[in-house]
C-alpha cells in the first residue's frame, strides 16, 4: 500500500480499528447513523495503544494484532460452560533449527499442571502421540509450531488455574492459562419459577428519615421499613441505590454511581449505637448523650438535606472510639480469641489484598489530607505513593498498620450489618429479599482507581451520545476498563468486584449492563457527540456474571435502557439476565405505550429510576421546566418539542390505562379534561395496577411513586445546581403507619399486591 492510496489507506485503518473493538458508527435513540469522526478513530486507536498515523503503521499494527496469539504460549485465559468444555487446549512453540522440519518426536515434552478452585493439584505429562500437532507459520526468519494437547477431564465448574510447560531441544516456555468454567444460565429464585411473580419497594438509603438516625439512613432504618413493608404491604423485595464508598465530600464525592470504590461501602450507613463497642461501652453512650452531640444530631435529622460531611465527620469519631475498644478488648488481648476476633480476622483473611487496598488508600488519603497542604486527590501525592506496590506505601502500611486497620473494621461491621438486613427480610418471609445496585463507574481519584491502575484506560472517559434526555450527550467522567488487561488477569478483578456486591440469596442490579459488550468512549478534552463506541469480550464477561451469579444464588438484573442492540437482550435472556423495563420507555415502534402482556416475563418492571422525573413530575413536567431553569436545553425548541411530547405521553397513558381496564370511564373523562398536573387517587392505582398486571416477574416500586413525591433524586448533568443525592424521604418511618396520607397511598400498592398474588402472604399460603 502506497502512500499515494488514501482510501486504501483509510480502509486498512477502519479494519484494524474493528479488530480492536471500535465501531465505526452507531446509531442514536432514534435510529439515525452517526460516523465515527476521524480524530476520534485517532484518539480512540492512541488510547488503545495503536499506532496509525501512516500506512506504514498501520500494517505493522495489523500484522501485530493477526500474529499476536502466535507470539505467545497459549491464551491466558479460557472461558466455557462446565457441560461442554473445549475438547483441546492449542499452543505454539517455536521450533529451533536443529530440530528439523518434521515433527519433534519425544524430544518435545509438555506438561500441564493443574490447580483446581479448591484446592486440589495434580500433574499431566503428555505422551507423543497425545500431541495434536497443527499448522506452523514463519516469524522473523523463527519457524512457530502450532500444537494441542486434550483438555483436562473432570474440572468441575468454576475457575481453576494451569501452568503449561513446553520444553524443546533445552529450550523450556511456561504460561499460565486461567480456566473459568461455567453454568448455561445465571441464577433464579425458586419463587420465580414457573408462574411466581413477586413485588418490591426501592428506596434512596440515605433518605430514610427517622428519630433515631443521625441524619442519614442507616442498617437499623432499614429494618424498620422492612418490618412495615412486610406487614403492610406484603413486600418481598427492598432495593437500595449502590452502598459502595465514597468520600462523602460534597458536591462531587457523594454519588452512589461515582464511588472511592466499588468493591466496599460507605460506613455512613452504619447503625453506630447497634455496634457492640459502642452498645457496651458506657464512656461512648456518655459521650453520645452530651448536649453538644446531641444538639448536632437533632440539627442533622433536622435538615431537608442529607448533610454527608457533617454525618460522616460524626460517626468517624464515635467509631474511631469503638475502634479503641475493640482493640484494647480483642485485638490486644492474650489468651484464647474470642467469636469476634475471629470472625474479624476471618473476614480480613477472606477479603485478602482487595480489602487491604482499600484500606491503605483510605489511611493515605486521611494522612496527605490532614497535613498543612492538604492534597486533595492521590495523583498530587508524592509520586511513590501514587503506587499501591511501591515500598514506600509497603512502609507505611506498616508503620500505620493500626490506622489500616480501623478502615478494614469498618468495613467488616458494615458486611456484618448488612448481613442482618437481608436475614431480617428472611425472616420475614421473602423469597428474593436485598436487591443491591453495582454502579457503572468509579471515581477517578478515588480508592478503586489507584489501588487497580493497570486496570483502566487512561486519557478517556466513559459516557453517553446525545439522546432526548441528555441532548448535548453525557461525559460520566471515569476512565473505562482495559479489556486486554482484564483478560490477561483472567477477569479476576471483574469476579472479585462481583462476589463483593453479590448479596447471597438476593438480586442484583448491573448498571448499563452494555458495559459488557461495548461502553462509550469520550477522548479527554472532548464533548460526549465526538465520541464512540468500543467493544469488549462479551462472552467471556456474561458467562463469568453467569457464574458467580450460581456461586451466591443472586438473581441478576441486567440495565438494559437506552440504544440496546437487539442482539444484546438475547444473549442476557439466554443467559437468565432479567431484563429492565421503565413504564415511561416500553413503547412500540409507533410512539404508543405498550400493552401490559407485551412486556417480557424475564424482567423487572418499575416505573422510573432515580435518574429519571418521579410519576408526580413526569405527570406536572416538573423535570422539563427545571432543566429549562438550568440551562440543560440548547435551543428553545427543545423545550417546546419536550413540553408537546410529554402532554402526548400523558394522553396516551390514559388510553391507555382505560382501553386495559386499569381506570373506569369517569376517571378517563376526568384526566382528559384536566388541567391540574396532580396525579389523582385513580391515575396513581391505575399505573400501579397496570405494573402488577405485566407477565414480569418483579415488579419494583421507587417509593417516591409510592407517595407521589415531586422530586427525583438525582438530575443528570447536574452537580451543584441541583441538590443531588441529598433529598430525604417525605414521610419518615414513624409516620408511615401514622398519616393518613402514606397509608391511603401506600394501600394503592398493597390492593394491587393482594390481588396479583406477588405478595409474601400470597408466597406463605402457597407453600
Amino acid at each position: 500500500m502506497s502512500n499515494a492510496d488514501p482510501e486504501a489507506a483509510r480502509e486498512r485503518r477502519c479494519h484494524l480499528a474493528r479488530s480492536k473493538g471500535i465501531d465505526l458508527e452507531y446509531y442514536d435513540i432514534r435510529g439515525r447513523i452517526h460516523p465515527l469522526a476521524e480524530e476520534t478513530l485517532s484518539a480512540l486507536l492512541r488510547a488503545l495503544g495503536v499506532g496509525a498515523a501512516s500506512p506504514e503503521e498501520i500494517e505493522r499494527e495489523i500484522r501485530r494484532e493477526e500474529e499476536k496469539d502466535w507470539r505467545r504460549l497459549t491464551l491466558p485465559v479460557i472461558v466455557a460452560p462446565s457441560s461442554a468444555p473445549p475438547r483441546e487446549i492449542l499452543f505454539q512453540f517455536p521450533r529451533p533449527a536443529e530440530t528439523g522440519g518434521g515433527d519433534p518426536g519425544p524430544a518435545l515434552q509438555v506438561r500441564l499442571a493443574i490447580e483446581e478452585e479448591g484446592g486440589y493439584q495434580r500433574l499431566r505429562d503428555f505422551a507423543e502421540q497425545e500431541i495434536g500437532f497443527r499448522e506452523s507459520r514463519e516469524l522473523e526468519g523463527t519457524l512457530i509450531q502450532r500444537a494441542a494437547i486434550p483438555f483436562p477431564a473432570g474440572l468441575p465448574q468454576g475457575r481453576h488455574q494451569l501452568v503449561l510447560s513446553v520444553s524443546l531441544a533445552g529450550r523450556l516456555h511456561e504460561a499460565s492459562i486461567s480456566v473459568i468454567l461455567v453454568p448455561e444460565r445465571a441464577y433464579t429464585p425458586p419463587a420465580l419459577e414457573g408462574a411466581g411473580k413477586r413485588a418490591g419497594l426501592m428506596v434512596a438509603l440515605h433518605g430514610l428519615r427517622s428519630s433515631r438516625n443521625w441524619g442519614v439512613g442507616d442498617f437499623g432504618d432499614l429494618k424498620t421499613l422492612i418490618d412495615w413493608a412486610a406487614e403492610n404491604l406484603g413486600l418481598d423485595v427492598i432495593g437500595l441505590l449502590p452502598l459502595h464508598a465514597l468520600a462523602n465530600r460534597e458536591p462531587y464525592n457523594i454519588s452512589p454511581y461515582y464511588p472511592s470504590s466499588r468493591f466496599y461501602r460507605n460506613f455512613i450507613y452504619l447503625d453506630v449505637p447497634a455496634v457492640e463497642e459502642v452498645a457496651g461501652t458506657k464512656e461512648i453512650r456518655d459521650w453520645i448523650a452530651t448536649p453538644e452531640v446531641q444538639a448536632l444530631l437533632d440539627g442533622l435529622r433536622e435538615s431537608p438535606w442529607v448533610e454527608y460531611e457533617a454525618v460522616a465527620g460524626l460517626k468517624i469519631k464515635a467509631l474511631r472510639k469503638a475502634f479503641r475498644i475493640f482493640l484494647d478488648r480483642y485485638w490486644k488481648t492474650a489468651g484464647p480469641e474470642s467469636a469476634r476476633l475471629k470472625d474479624f480476622k476471618s473476614f480480613r483473611k477472606r477479603e485478602g489484598e482487595f480489602l487491604e487496598r482499600y484500606a491503605t488508600f483510605c489511611a493515605l488519603e486521611a494522612h496527605f489530607r490532614a497535613q498543612p497542604f492538604n492534597l486533595q486527590v492521590w495523583q498530587d501525592w508524592p509520586a511513590p505513593y501514587r503506587d499501591p506496590e511501591t515500598p514506600e506505601v509497603l512502609k507505611f502500611r506498616e508503620e500505620q498498620a493500626e490506622e489500616v486497620l480501623f478502615f478494614e473494621y469498618l468495613q467488616w461491621l458494615v458486611s456484618g450489618q448488612l448481613e442482618e438486613v437481608q436475614q431480617a427480610l428472611r425472616d420475614r418471609g421473602s423469597a428474593v429479599g436485598l436487591y443491591l445496585d453495582l454502579a457503572l463507574g468509579i471515581d477517578p481519584c478515588g480508592a478503586d482507581a489507584w489501588a487497580w491502575q493497570p486496570f483502566l484506560i487512561p486519557g478517556i472517559k466513559a459516557g453517553a451520545p446525545p439522546d432526548d434526555f441528555s441532548p448535548c450527550g453525557q461525559d460520566w467522567g471515569f476512565r473505562p476498563g482495559n479489556r486486554e488487561r482484564n483478560r490477561e488477569d483472567g477477569y479476576r478483578v471483574i469476579a472479585e468486584e462481583l462476589r463483593r456486591n453479590l448479596p447471597p440469596g438476593g438480586a442484583l442490579r448491573i448498571d448499563h449492563v452494555m458495559k459488557y459488550f461495548r461502553l462509550f468512549w469520550i477522548p479527554e478534552g472532548e464533548e460526549p457527540a465526538r465520541g464512540g463506541y468500543v467493544r469488549d469480550h462479551f462472552e467471556d464477561l456474561v458467562r463469568v456474571l453467569a457464574l458467580e451469579s450460581v456461586r451466591c444464588r443472586t438473581l441478576i438484573i441486567g440495565e438494559d435502557l437506552g440504544t440496546v442492540p437487539d442482539e444484546v437482550r438475547e444473549v442476557l435472556q439466554r443467559l437468565g439476565v432479567f431484563s429492565y423495563r421503565l413504564f415511561y420507555f416500553e413503547k412500540d415502534g409507533a410512539g404508543n405505550f405498550k400493552n401490559p402482556g407485551d412486556y417480557p416475563e424475564q424482567a423487572l418492571a418499575a416505573i422510573s429510576t432515580h435518574d429519571l422525573p418521579t410519576l408526580a413530575g413526569f405527570w406536572a413536567l416538573q423535570d422539563i421546566q427545571l432543566r429549562q431553569d438550568l440551562g440543560l436545553f440548547l435551543e428553545q425548541d427543545q423545550v417546546w418539542a419536550a413540553r408537546l411530547e410529554r402532554i402526548q405521553d400523558k394522553r396516551r397513558i390514559v388510553d391507555l390505562l382505560f382501553q386495559n381496564g386499569f381506570i373506569d370511564q369517569e376517571a378517563f373523562r376526568q384526566l382528559q379534561v384536566q388541567e391540574d398536573p396532580e396525579v389523582t387517587p385513580e391515575l396513581h392505582r391505575g399505573i400501579i395496577g397496570f405494573l402488577v398486571s405485566t407477565p414480569a416477574k418483579l415488579v419494583v416500586l421507587n417509593q417516591e411513586d409510592l407517595f407521589l413525591e415531586p422530586d427525583q433524586q438525582n438530575l443528570p448533568g447536574t452537580t451543584s445546581q441541583y441538590p443531588n443525592w441529598k433529598r430525604k424521604m417525605r414521610y419518615s418511618l414513624e409516620q408511615l403507619s401514622a398519616d393518613p396520607q402514606a397509608r391511603e397511598l401506600a394501600g394503592h400498592y398493597r390492593e394491587w399486591i393482594e390481588k396479583s398474588g406477588r405478595g409474601i402472604r400470597n408466597s406463605r399460603n402457597q407453600a
